[in-house]
């Protein structure tokens, strides 16, 4: 879910402008699941640009206390959502943990890196949400150490059915400071894309498993 119309447009503008996300309509990118894809996001980007990530860092934080107050803890999703998250929970004064999608098989063989109690109120933080499969591996975790898990804040979303239907059936609260409407949208305004390739990025989404490039 979308908080605020102007964050939503801002935060497709910078990313936009520093190619975070590449939008390719007729060079489609390959995804690790092996979907063809006009558009390709890479957040950890935003860490390489002092004002931009500010900004997003900001906007998280606000965001963070708009929804849930002051959480105990500030959590990152491994690797994409380490840096992020780790200046969001700065920026609030508060202690940060981060979780890998599974536990490491030497050392301690932690999951969860950091201190952290069971029943603290946890706030994840999350760079990106496409299926949301990864995501909710790190909520899974968080529930079997026993986390109060208030919900998670992510920068940007695709919004694809199956991620909204995953979060559903977890019962996470997730809120997103953009997502795909909202940057092809302000793409289409700024003439960043032409007007077919607006329709191209428009046919895509509503059905990325099995879109194929005309």
């Amino acid at each position: 879910m979308i908080l605020d119309k102007d964050t939503a447009k801002k935060t497709a503008e910078l990313l936009l402008q520093i190619n975070a996300i590449k939008l390719k309509p007729e060079n489609p990118f390959t995804w690790a699941s092996g979907w063809r894809s006009p558009i390709y996001c890479d957040n950890r980007i935003v860490l390489s640009y002092p004002t931009i990530r500010n900004f997003i860092r900001q906007e998280m934080a606000k965001q963070v206390e708009d929804l849930y107050g002051k959480p105990d803890v500030i959590a990152g999703v491994a690797t994409g959502a380490i840096g992020i998250g780790m200046l969001v929970a700065d920026y609030l004064g508060l202690p940060f943990i981060y979780i890998r999608p599974q536990a490491k098989a030497h050392g301690r063989q932690n999951q969860i890196e950091g201190q952290f109690e069971s029943g603290q109120k946890v706030v994840i933080i999350e760079d990106l949400i496409s299926t949301g499969k990864s995501s909710l591996l790190a909520v899974d975790a968080l529930n079997a150490a026993g986390a109060n898990i208030k919900g998670m804040l992510a920068i940007f979303t695709y919004g694809f059915d199956v991620s909204v239907k995953n979060f559903q059936e977890k019962k996470i609260d997730l809120h997103t400071l953009s997502d795909y409407s909202n940057l092809i949208e302000q793409a289409a305004d700024t003439n960043y894309i032409k007007e077919e390739q607006l329709n191209t990025l428009s046919e895509w989404r509503k059905n990325p498993s099995e879109w194929k490039q005309e």
